[in-house]
């Protein structure tokens, strides 16, 4: 696998804990102009450009995107976002009070992203592949790693125990209480030794940032076609921002599912309904349900809680065989109407095992299920089947933060430069 060390632009020191921003994808279009709104220093301003327009205003209008390079360029030329010229690694530590992880950021090959060396699981959409490539192509940047994971690799994991420790770059606690810790990684030797070492990274997982990779590479393959012969591979559009973490450490929680209605059926015509699909349904129960193993579901209707088993028997293919597929197949489509979970407005997703928030959603009309957390073992197990997983079958906690690292991948003359372009008549 090959990945580069990086230049970026990076938050001053003393900012760092302000301007760090939660993922753009993690908001709706309300809950991500209410965090700005209180959060006026926060990155999400950048990559949620909409935020500073009227609701009612076209969130994909050119002079939306255009607003986003003009805030990027501000904070640059501010001094908010400090330009470190010298190609580095950085090393990002998340430590909450009961798990850690330290990744690689790093710029990964957009080359091994479409020939199946980093692997995908999940179809991504068009119009969220869309907003990124302008995204992308108004700012001049990649402004959010992609989260990655690998299989174990000792030397490698070594070299990076060994350079954390030293003074690190930022070190802060955000409003989860999550501990965000960075050092910058500069010494040549140290360097081209982590370069080495990632090249026997036999290959890597896409966990979270498929639009934003499938946007990266969609700039690239433009990028070469305006090139022409002048095109080496060795431009940074050829690249993507991500962030690379030993798949041992990740920690996934459930990503449970909400519909708005029962689709017309009575309580007791739903259950009938379950059973007849192949489902085992447990008694009413006010507790809510967290399931325990693999093939347990929680749901949450008519007010009340039911324990469900799924079939005992499983397909083969592994994609089939995840619970969230078999709810979809069994449950989703053909009792409730939800035919595509991608597009389908009945149905709603809630990460991070929130149950109090299934009730919420659910509401008094709606239907809630809470799944058992699907294992980082079983995604790199689909993408190296080359299979798909059902949409929003992870949720890997804690999040990365947006707005740390921001890679320049097109050098044409703008304002992103820390000054203004010279006219070209001087």
């Amino acid at each position: 696998m090959r990945a580069e060390p990086i230049t970026c632009y990076r938050p001053r020191p003393d900012l760092a804990s302000v301007v760090a921003a939660p993922p753009y994808d993690v908001f709706d279009r309300a809950g991500a102009a209410a965090y700005v709104a209180a959060h006026p220093q926060s990155f999400l301003a950048v990559d949620r450009p909409e935020t500073g327009f009227a609701p009612e205003h076209d969130m994909y209008a050119d002079d939306v995107y255009a607003r986003a390079h003009d805030l990027l360029a501000a904070r640059v030329n501010a001094g908010e976002l400090l330009r470190d010229g010298t190609p580095c690694f950085y090393l990002y530590r998340q430590r909450t009070a009961d798990h850690e992880q330290t990744g690689i950021v790093a710029a990964f090959s957009v080359d091994d992203y479409t020939n199946g060396v980093i692997r995908r699981h999940e179809l991504t959409r068009r119009d969220k592949e869309d907003d990124r490539l302008r995204h992308i192509e108004a700012t001049t940047c990649q402004t959010g790693p992609v989260f990655l994971a690998y299989r174990e690799n000792p030397v490698l994991e070594a070299l990076v125990e060994a350079a954390k420790t030293a003074e690190p770059l930022y070190d802060f606690r955000d409003e989860d209480r999550v501990r965000h810790t960075v050092w910058r990684v500069a010494r040549p030797a140290a360097v081209e030794s982590i370069r080495l070492m990632l090249e026997h990274v036999g290959c890597a997982y896409i966990v979270d940032g498929h639009h934003r990779a499938a946007a990266a590479a969609r700039f690239c393959q433009r990028a070469r076609t305006e090139e022409g012969a002048d095109h080496t591979g060795d431009e940074a559009y050829n690249f993507f921002l991500g962030a690379l973490f030993p798949a041992s450490q990740l920690a996934c929680a459930p990503y449970d599912r909400v519909v708005a209605d029962a689709a017309g059926l009575s309580e007791g015509e739903l259950v009938s309904a379950l059973e007849a699909a192949g489902l085992s349904v447990g008694e009413r129960r006010s507790e809510p349900v967290a399931p325990a193993e693999r093939g347990r579901l929680g749901m949450y209707a008519f007010g009340a809680w039911r324990e469900l088993s799924l079939p005992g028997e499983r397909p083969d293919d592994v994609a089939a065989s995840l619970d969230a597929a078999l709810l979809q197949e069994l449950v989703l489509g053909p009792v409730l109407g939800v035919c595509d979970p991608r597009d389908d407005a009945r149905l709603s997703f809630v990460g991070g095992g929130d149950l109090a928030e299934l009730e919420r959603r659910a509401g008094e009309e709606g239907v809630a299920f809470s799944l058992f957390p699907t294992s980082v073992n079983e995604l790199m197990a689909v993408a190296d089947a080359g299979g798909l997983m059902p949409p929003k079958s992870t949720w890997f906690t804690p999040k990365l933060k947006s707005g740390l690292f921001v890679r320049r991948v097109c050098l044409r003359e703008c304002l992103i430069d820390g000054a203004r372009p010279r006219r070209r008549e001087e």
